[in-house]
Protein backbone atom coordinates (compact mmCIF):
# COMPACT_ATOMS: atom_id res chain seq x y z
CA UNK A 1 0.00 0.00 0.00
CA UNK A 2 1.40 3.59 -0.89
CA UNK A 3 1.54 6.44 1.84
CA UNK A 4 -0.73 8.35 0.07
CA UNK A 5 -3.78 5.69 0.21
CA UNK A 6 -2.34 4.51 3.66
CA UNK A 7 -3.17 8.04 4.70
CA UNK A 8 -6.58 8.61 2.85
CA UNK A 9 -7.39 4.88 4.34
CA UNK A 10 -6.75 5.91 7.58
CA UNK A 11 -7.27 9.69 7.74
CA UNK A 12 -9.60 10.12 10.78
CA UNK A 13 -6.99 8.02 12.83
CA UNK A 14 -4.32 10.03 12.14
CA UNK A 15 -6.31 12.96 12.69
CA UNK A 16 -7.61 12.38 16.13
CA UNK A 17 -3.65 11.73 16.94
CA UNK A 18 -2.48 14.74 15.37
CA UNK A 19 -5.12 16.37 17.48
CA UNK A 20 -3.86 14.88 20.31
CA UNK A 21 -0.62 15.83 19.99
CA UNK A 22 -1.39 19.03 19.01
CA UNK A 23 -3.24 19.80 22.53
CA UNK A 24 -0.41 17.90 24.43
CA UNK A 25 1.71 21.33 23.71
CA UNK A 26 -0.42 23.11 26.77
CA UNK A 27 1.96 20.68 29.31
CA UNK A 28 5.02 20.62 27.32
CA UNK A 29 8.51 22.64 28.74
CA UNK A 30 8.50 24.75 25.29
CA UNK A 31 4.70 26.23 26.23
CA UNK A 32 4.75 26.68 30.29
CA UNK A 33 8.37 28.12 30.00
CA UNK A 34 7.27 31.11 27.51
CA UNK A 35 5.61 32.81 30.95
CA UNK A 36 8.66 31.60 32.89
CA UNK A 37 9.39 35.44 33.52
CA UNK A 38 5.64 36.70 34.92
CA UNK A 39 5.36 33.50 36.93
CA UNK A 40 8.86 34.10 38.78
CA UNK A 41 8.02 37.88 39.01
CA UNK A 42 4.06 37.27 40.14
CA UNK A 43 5.03 34.39 42.81
CA UNK A 44 8.50 36.43 44.08
CA UNK A 45 10.89 33.14 42.70
CA UNK A 46 14.14 32.87 41.47
CA UNK A 47 15.68 30.99 38.50
CA UNK A 48 16.54 27.85 40.89
CA UNK A 49 13.04 28.10 43.32
CA UNK A 50 10.85 28.11 39.82
CA UNK A 51 12.91 24.94 38.42
CA UNK A 52 12.98 23.12 42.00
CA UNK A 53 8.84 23.86 41.87
CA UNK A 54 8.63 22.44 38.06
CA UNK A 55 10.87 19.57 39.15
CA UNK A 56 9.14 18.73 42.28
CA UNK A 57 5.56 19.46 40.04
CA UNK A 58 6.88 17.02 37.04
CA UNK A 59 8.26 14.34 39.19
CA UNK A 60 4.90 13.72 41.13
CA UNK A 61 3.47 13.62 37.54
CA UNK A 62 5.97 10.70 36.54
CA UNK A 63 5.13 8.37 39.29
CA UNK A 64 1.67 8.50 38.74
CA UNK A 65 2.49 8.56 35.01
CA UNK A 66 3.72 4.88 35.83
CA UNK A 67 0.59 3.77 36.85
CA UNK A 68 -1.68 5.82 34.59
CA UNK A 69 -0.56 4.82 31.77
CA UNK A 70 -1.43 1.08 31.68
CA UNK A 71 -5.03 2.34 31.00
CA UNK A 72 -4.26 2.72 27.80
CA UNK A 73 -4.20 -1.61 27.38
CA UNK A 74 -7.52 -1.25 28.96
CA UNK A 75 -9.81 1.29 27.26
CA UNK A 76 -10.70 2.73 24.36
CA UNK A 77 -8.52 6.10 23.59
CA UNK A 78 -12.01 8.02 22.91
CA UNK A 79 -13.22 7.42 26.54
CA UNK A 80 -9.63 8.37 28.31
CA UNK A 81 -10.06 11.23 26.19
CA UNK A 82 -13.34 12.13 27.65
CA UNK A 83 -11.31 12.37 31.09
CA UNK A 84 -7.98 13.46 29.92
CA UNK A 85 -8.77 16.61 27.41
CA UNK A 86 -11.40 18.18 29.75
CA UNK A 87 -9.31 18.00 32.65
CA UNK A 88 -6.21 19.43 30.86
CA UNK A 89 -9.08 22.38 29.96
CA UNK A 90 -9.98 22.87 33.64
CA UNK A 91 -5.80 22.73 34.64
CA UNK A 92 -5.10 25.45 32.14
CA UNK A 93 -8.11 27.60 33.68
CA UNK A 94 -6.27 26.83 37.06
CA UNK A 95 -3.22 27.84 35.60
CA UNK A 96 -4.94 31.46 34.90
CA UNK A 97 -7.07 31.80 37.99
CA UNK A 98 -4.38 30.58 40.70
CA UNK A 99 -2.62 33.04 43.43
CA UNK A 100 -0.77 30.56 45.67
CA UNK A 101 3.05 28.68 45.53
CA UNK A 102 0.77 25.83 46.55
CA UNK A 103 -1.24 26.14 43.78
CA UNK A 104 1.22 26.36 41.17
CA UNK A 105 2.57 23.40 42.08
CA UNK A 106 -0.44 21.44 41.69
CA UNK A 107 -1.55 23.16 38.64
CA UNK A 108 1.96 22.12 37.51
CA UNK A 109 1.65 18.31 38.60
CA UNK A 110 -1.71 18.06 36.22
CA UNK A 111 -0.55 19.66 33.42
CA UNK A 112 2.50 18.00 33.29
CA UNK A 113 0.16 14.68 33.84
CA UNK A 114 -2.10 15.51 31.48
CA UNK A 115 -0.72 17.48 29.04
CA UNK A 116 2.71 15.63 28.52
CA UNK A 117 1.58 12.64 29.85
CA UNK A 118 -1.59 11.03 28.99
CA UNK A 119 -2.61 13.07 26.48
CA UNK A 120 0.43 12.16 24.48
CA UNK A 121 0.53 8.38 25.37
CA UNK A 122 -3.07 8.07 24.17
CA UNK A 123 -1.54 9.02 20.59
CA UNK A 124 1.43 7.38 20.63
CA UNK A 125 0.20 4.14 21.73
CA UNK A 126 -3.05 4.07 19.66
CA UNK A 127 -0.85 4.27 16.43
CA UNK A 128 1.46 2.14 17.65
CA UNK A 129 -1.40 -0.52 18.53
CA UNK A 130 -3.29 0.23 15.36
CA UNK A 131 -1.03 -0.22 12.65
CA UNK A 132 1.90 -2.61 12.03
CA UNK A 133 3.23 -2.65 8.89
CA UNK A 134 2.95 1.22 8.44
CA UNK A 135 3.59 1.92 12.78
CA UNK A 136 6.72 4.03 11.63
CA UNK A 137 4.37 6.20 9.26
CA UNK A 138 1.60 6.36 11.43
CA UNK A 139 3.49 8.14 14.35
CA UNK A 140 5.26 10.76 12.43
CA UNK A 141 2.01 11.89 10.77
CA UNK A 142 0.13 11.86 14.33
CA UNK A 143 3.29 14.04 15.46
CA UNK A 144 3.13 16.54 13.66
CA UNK A 145 0.53 17.92 15.85
CA UNK A 146 3.32 18.18 18.21
CA UNK A 147 5.45 20.19 16.22
CA UNK A 148 2.47 22.59 14.68
CA UNK A 149 2.35 23.39 18.47
CA UNK A 150 5.98 23.89 19.18
CA UNK A 151 6.26 25.91 16.03
CA UNK A 152 3.35 28.33 16.49
CA UNK A 153 2.60 28.30 20.10
CA UNK A 154 5.29 30.02 21.52
CA UNK A 155 6.18 32.64 19.07
CA UNK A 156 2.10 33.42 18.99
CA UNK A 157 2.11 33.25 22.84
CA UNK A 158 5.01 35.63 23.20
CA UNK A 159 3.57 38.28 20.81
CA UNK A 160 0.19 38.13 22.89
CA UNK A 161 2.26 38.23 26.02
CA UNK A 162 2.82 41.94 24.67
CA UNK A 163 -0.85 42.67 24.95
CA UNK A 164 -2.48 40.81 27.45
CA UNK A 165 -1.99 39.03 30.74
CA UNK A 166 -0.42 36.06 30.78
CA UNK A 167 -3.34 34.63 33.47
CA UNK A 168 -5.42 35.50 30.39
CA UNK A 169 -3.59 33.70 27.90
CA UNK A 170 -4.18 30.34 30.20
CA UNK A 171 -8.22 30.63 29.52
CA UNK A 172 -7.70 30.78 26.05
CA UNK A 173 -5.59 27.88 26.39
CA UNK A 174 -8.40 25.84 28.30
CA UNK A 175 -10.87 27.24 25.58
CA UNK A 176 -8.54 25.28 22.39
CA UNK A 177 -8.51 22.03 24.37
CA UNK A 178 -12.44 22.42 24.81
CA UNK A 179 -13.19 23.41 21.20
CA UNK A 180 -10.71 20.08 20.07
CA UNK A 181 -12.45 17.66 22.10
CA UNK A 182 -15.71 17.19 19.97
CA UNK A 183 -13.27 16.94 17.32
CA UNK A 184 -11.41 13.98 18.85
CA UNK A 185 -14.59 12.39 20.09
CA UNK A 186 -15.95 12.31 16.35
CA UNK A 187 -12.55 11.31 14.42
CA UNK A 188 -12.77 7.84 17.04
CA UNK A 189 -16.70 7.20 16.69
CA UNK A 190 -15.31 4.16 14.77
CA UNK A 191 -12.43 3.73 17.02
CA UNK A 192 -10.56 0.14 17.26
CA UNK A 193 -10.52 -1.60 20.05
CA UNK A 194 -7.09 -1.65 21.85
CA UNK A 195 -7.18 -5.73 22.16
CA UNK A 196 -8.12 -6.41 18.53
CA UNK A 197 -4.96 -5.77 17.08
CA UNK A 198 -3.20 -7.22 19.87
CA UNK A 199 -4.83 -10.53 18.91
CA UNK A 200 -4.97 -10.11 15.26
CA UNK A 201 -1.92 -8.69 14.13
CA UNK A 202 0.52 -10.82 16.31
CA UNK A 203 3.57 -8.00 16.09
CA UNK A 204 6.15 -9.85 17.90
CA UNK A 205 9.24 -8.71 19.52
CA UNK A 206 12.63 -10.51 20.59
CA UNK A 207 12.49 -14.06 20.96
CA UNK A 208 9.01 -14.28 19.31
CA UNK A 209 7.06 -13.34 22.15
CA UNK A 210 5.00 -9.90 23.36
CA UNK A 211 7.13 -8.83 26.67
CA UNK A 212 5.40 -7.99 30.00
CA UNK A 213 6.29 -5.23 31.60
CA UNK A 214 7.87 -7.18 34.36
CA UNK A 215 9.95 -8.66 32.17
CA UNK A 216 11.17 -5.44 30.39
CA UNK A 217 12.12 -3.67 33.78
CA UNK A 218 14.16 -7.05 34.82
CA UNK A 219 15.93 -7.12 31.58
CA UNK A 220 19.89 -5.96 31.37
CA UNK A 221 19.08 -4.14 27.90
CA UNK A 222 16.73 -1.97 29.03
CA UNK A 223 18.14 -0.77 31.76
CA UNK A 224 21.72 0.29 29.98
CA UNK A 225 18.91 2.29 27.57
CA UNK A 226 17.85 4.12 30.88
CA UNK A 227 20.36 6.94 30.49
CA UNK A 228 19.56 8.08 27.08
CA UNK A 229 15.59 8.23 27.80
CA UNK A 230 16.71 10.44 30.83
CA UNK A 231 18.78 12.54 29.29
CA UNK A 232 16.31 13.03 26.30
CA UNK A 233 13.85 14.71 28.48
CA UNK A 234 15.68 16.01 31.05
CA UNK A 235 18.27 18.35 28.32
CA UNK A 236 15.75 18.92 26.09
CA UNK A 237 13.47 20.47 28.52
CA UNK A 238 16.18 22.25 30.02
CA UNK A 239 17.16 24.34 26.60
CA UNK A 240 13.11 25.26 26.48
CA UNK A 241 13.31 26.20 30.20
CA UNK A 242 15.80 28.32 30.11
CA UNK A 243 14.97 30.11 26.72
CA UNK A 244 14.78 33.48 28.57
CA UNK A 245 17.93 32.87 30.73
CA UNK A 246 19.50 31.57 27.52
CA UNK A 247 18.54 34.89 24.80
CA UNK A 248 19.62 37.16 28.24
CA UNK A 249 22.94 35.72 28.68
CA UNK A 250 23.46 35.32 24.83
CA UNK A 251 22.47 39.45 24.31
CA UNK A 252 19.48 38.24 22.12
CA UNK A 253 16.14 40.01 22.12
CA UNK A 254 13.35 36.84 23.05
CA UNK A 255 11.09 37.26 20.17
CA UNK A 256 14.12 36.50 17.46
CA UNK A 257 15.51 33.27 19.90
CA UNK A 258 11.74 32.16 19.99
CA UNK A 259 11.57 32.84 16.02
CA UNK A 260 14.20 29.79 15.48
CA UNK A 261 11.53 27.72 16.56
CA UNK A 262 9.90 27.39 13.41
CA UNK A 263 13.21 26.56 11.51
CA UNK A 264 13.67 23.65 14.50
CA UNK A 265 9.91 22.66 13.50
CA UNK A 266 10.35 22.66 9.75
CA UNK A 267 13.22 20.17 10.17
CA UNK A 268 11.52 18.18 12.64
CA UNK A 269 8.56 17.58 10.44
CA UNK A 270 10.93 16.27 7.67
CA UNK A 271 13.35 14.25 10.06
CA UNK A 272 9.67 12.64 11.74
CA UNK A 273 8.23 11.73 8.07
CA UNK A 274 12.14 10.71 7.10
CA UNK A 275 12.17 8.51 10.28
CA UNK A 276 9.38 7.08 10.15
CA UNK A 277 9.71 5.80 6.48
CA UNK A 278 13.59 4.09 7.58
CA UNK A 279 11.84 2.51 10.48
CA UNK A 280 9.71 0.78 8.33
CA UNK A 281 12.39 0.13 6.20
CA UNK A 282 15.10 -0.99 8.58
CA UNK A 283 13.83 -1.41 11.46
CA UNK A 284 14.78 1.46 14.44
CA UNK A 285 17.54 -0.28 16.29
CA UNK A 286 19.92 0.95 14.10
CA UNK A 287 18.55 4.61 14.02
CA UNK A 288 17.85 4.46 17.75
CA UNK A 289 22.18 3.74 18.03
CA UNK A 290 22.73 6.91 15.34
CA UNK A 291 20.39 9.81 16.86
CA UNK A 292 21.91 10.98 19.72
CA UNK A 293 24.70 12.38 17.52
CA UNK A 294 22.58 14.90 16.92
CA UNK A 295 22.24 16.19 20.21
CA UNK A 296 25.89 16.36 21.05
CA UNK A 297 26.27 18.44 18.14
CA UNK A 298 23.14 20.67 18.51
CA UNK A 299 24.49 21.38 22.45
CA UNK A 300 28.00 22.27 21.60
CA UNK A 301 26.93 24.54 18.61
CA UNK A 302 24.70 26.49 20.75
CA UNK A 303 27.18 26.55 23.48
CA UNK A 304 29.69 28.14 21.71
CA UNK A 305 27.26 30.41 19.75
CA UNK A 306 28.10 34.18 19.19
CA UNK A 307 25.28 35.12 17.14
CA UNK A 308 21.21 33.82 16.07
CA UNK A 309 23.01 32.41 12.84
CA UNK A 310 24.91 29.44 14.44
CA UNK A 311 22.35 29.45 17.14
CA UNK A 312 20.21 28.47 13.69
CA UNK A 313 22.54 25.99 12.99
CA UNK A 314 22.15 24.57 16.35
CA UNK A 315 18.19 24.51 16.17
CA UNK A 316 18.45 22.88 12.62
CA UNK A 317 20.26 19.84 14.63
CA UNK A 318 18.11 19.53 17.46
CA UNK A 319 14.87 19.48 14.90
CA UNK A 320 16.40 16.81 13.23
CA UNK A 321 17.01 15.47 16.90
CA UNK A 322 13.74 16.16 18.43
CA UNK A 323 12.01 15.24 14.72
CA UNK A 324 13.98 11.18 15.22
CA UNK A 325 12.67 10.82 18.66
CA UNK A 326 8.84 11.64 18.05
CA UNK A 327 8.74 8.72 16.29
CA UNK A 328 11.71 6.33 16.90
CA UNK A 329 11.55 5.40 21.04
CA UNK A 330 7.59 4.20 20.79
CA UNK A 331 8.15 2.51 17.58
CA UNK A 332 11.55 0.48 19.02
CA UNK A 333 9.57 -0.42 22.51
CA UNK A 334 7.19 -2.07 20.28
CA UNK A 335 10.21 -3.73 17.57
CA UNK A 336 11.69 -5.38 20.51
CA UNK A 337 9.25 -5.65 22.62
CA UNK A 338 5.72 -6.63 21.21
CA UNK A 339 2.66 -4.72 20.62
CA UNK A 340 -0.15 -6.59 23.28
CA UNK A 341 2.09 -4.79 26.65
CA UNK A 342 3.19 -2.08 24.70
CA UNK A 343 0.55 0.71 26.50
CA UNK A 344 2.24 -0.75 29.96
CA UNK A 345 5.77 -0.48 28.50
CA UNK A 346 5.06 3.12 26.91
CA UNK A 347 3.98 4.50 30.24
CA UNK A 348 7.11 3.12 32.33
CA UNK A 349 9.13 5.05 28.97
CA UNK A 350 6.91 8.03 29.32
CA UNK A 351 7.36 8.00 33.61
CA UNK A 352 11.21 7.66 33.15
CA UNK A 353 10.99 10.30 30.55
CA UNK A 354 8.95 12.80 32.18
CA UNK A 355 10.77 12.09 35.64
CA UNK A 356 14.07 13.39 33.60
CA UNK A 357 12.04 16.18 32.13
CA UNK A 358 11.41 17.10 36.00
CA UNK A 359 15.38 17.11 36.94
CA UNK A 360 16.56 18.87 34.17
CA UNK A 361 15.16 22.36 35.07
CA UNK A 362 16.08 22.06 38.64
CA UNK A 363 19.55 21.09 37.77
CA UNK A 364 20.23 23.50 35.40
CA UNK A 365 18.23 26.49 37.31
CA UNK A 366 20.31 25.38 40.26
CA UNK A 367 23.28 25.41 37.88
CA UNK A 368 22.52 29.24 37.15
CA UNK A 369 22.05 29.98 40.83
CA UNK A 370 25.69 28.46 41.36
CA UNK A 371 27.12 31.05 38.75
CA UNK A 372 27.13 28.45 35.77
CA UNK A 373 25.06 29.55 32.82
CA UNK A 374 23.30 27.55 30.39
CA UNK A 375 25.69 27.94 27.66
CA UNK A 376 28.54 26.28 29.74
CA UNK A 377 25.86 23.20 31.39
CA UNK A 378 25.48 22.30 27.66
CA UNK A 379 28.88 21.22 27.44
CA UNK A 380 28.63 19.11 30.07
CA UNK A 381 25.03 18.29 28.68
CA UNK A 382 26.78 16.87 25.30
CA UNK A 383 29.35 14.85 27.12
CA UNK A 384 26.20 13.22 29.17
CA UNK A 385 24.61 12.17 25.75
CA UNK A 386 28.14 10.97 24.21
CA UNK A 387 28.19 8.73 27.38
CA UNK A 388 24.61 7.81 26.81
CA UNK A 389 25.32 6.62 23.16
CA UNK A 390 27.70 4.12 24.00
CA UNK A 391 25.34 2.20 26.26
CA UNK A 392 22.73 2.53 24.09
CA UNK A 393 25.26 1.05 20.80
CA UNK A 394 26.01 -1.71 22.54
CA UNK A 395 22.64 -2.42 24.08
CA UNK A 396 20.99 -2.28 21.03
CA UNK A 397 23.90 -4.94 18.84
CA UNK A 398 23.42 -7.17 21.38
CA UNK A 399 19.68 -6.89 21.02
CA UNK A 400 18.76 -7.05 17.53
CA UNK A 401 20.58 -10.66 17.52
CA UNK A 402 17.36 -11.96 19.30
CA UNK A 403 14.73 -10.30 16.90
CA UNK A 404 12.36 -11.87 14.87
CA UNK A 405 13.99 -13.10 11.50
CA UNK A 406 11.82 -10.97 9.71
CA UNK A 407 12.51 -8.01 10.92
CA UNK A 408 16.57 -8.37 11.89
CA UNK A 409 17.94 -5.83 9.48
Amino acid sequence: MSALRFIRDNLKFLSAGMLLTLNSSFGQTFFISIFAAQIMADFALTNGEWGLLYTVGTMASAVVMFWAGVLTDRFRARVLACIVMPGLALTCMAMGANRTVIGLLFVVFFLRLLGQGMIFQLASVSMARWFAGRRGLALSISGLGFWVGQAGMPVLFAVLLLRFDWQVLWYVSAGFVMLCFPVVLWLLTQERTPQSLAEDVQSMGMRNRHWTRAEVIKSRFFWMLVPLLLGLPAWGTALFFQQVHIATVKGWALVDYLALIPLMTVISVAATLVTGALVDRIGSGRLLQAFPLMWIAAFLILAGANGLEAAALAFAFFGLAHGMQATLITAFWAEYFGTRHIGAIKATSASIMVFGSAIGPGISGLGIDLGFIFPVQMVWIAGYFAISTVFVWFAVEQARRDLPAEINV
